[in-house]
């Protein structure tokens, strides 16, 4: 298991678990990041994350990616 941010560009990876505090996971759920879910890393732009989950693409910033692991 590894922090998001740490994963490869243009991997899916499957989320096996998210960290933080009960409203940082409830944030991640409502857009779409869920264990079992699938991700991958588009690209990493000033600290920023770009994945793409669920046909989306949706920037996270580097704190939020570092409690989702893959």
């Amino acid at each position: 298991m590894m922090p998001l941010i740490l994963a490869p560009e243009g991997e899916e990876q499957i989320i096996k678990k998210i960290g933080g505090s009960a409203e940082v996971r409830q944030h991640l759920a409502d857009i779409g990041f869920n264990v079992g879910s699938a991700v991958t890393v588009i690209t990493t732009l000033s600290g920023n994350v770009i994945v793409k989950v669920k046909e989306a693409r949706i920037a996270i910033s580097r704190e939020m990616a570092q409690k989702i692991m893959v």
